[in-house]
């Protein structure tokens, strides 16, 4: 019997028509799936806002930074916002859609943590405000709000699968 839940597609997909897949994981990996573009949405979670800023953190050309920029504005993921007349410059904040890409940050953070942070252990902690804790993110399932694992999960078609 096949299992069709973990078979791989009967074709390679190419990076530009990622969009157009249905596939959750790959439409959002057209957005998101970038180094830079992780690394600019990390910075923008810590509060950095300006391009120079994002320039002299991670290092890169300003064709890079502008270029993953615009994708994350076109996307709604980020907004320009004006800060200074003249010149015209501007600030990238993040809108709800891209403050939605959270959990996906720690997720990430977490991940990074449990096997690369070395012996002297995570480089940035991160302290719920609400409790005062430091903690780590954890997933859970909206309905019941157990702790939900990868062997907690069954998929199954949804509205959207091409048949």
């Amino acid at each position: 019997m096949r299992d069709e839940s973990t078979e791989e597609p009967s074709c390679a997909m190419k990076w530009d028509e990622l969009p157009k897949e249905a596939c959750s994981v790959a439409r959002t990996v057209a957005v998101i799936g970038d180094r830079w573009t992780l690394m600019i949405l990390r910075d923008c979670f810590l509060g950095v806002r300006r391009f120079e800023a994002f320039q002299e953190r991670l290092g890169i050309s300003r064709t890079i930074i502008a270029d993953r920029l615009k994708l994350l504005t076109d996307e709604g993921v980020l907004r320009r916002e004006a800060y200074q007349e003249r010149p015209v410059r501007y600030e990238y904040r993040l809108t709800p859609k891209g403050l939605e890409l959270h959990p996906v940050l720690m997720a990430i953070v977490g991940w990074g943590d449990r096997h690369y942070a070395g012996e002297a252990g995570p480089p940035v902690l991160n302290r719920h405000k609400a409790c005062g804790c430091d903690f780590h993110a954890v997933m859970t399932c909206s309905e019941c709000g157990e702790a939900v694992g990868p062997r907690d999960v069954q998929s199954r078609p949804g509205p959207g699968a091409r048949n």
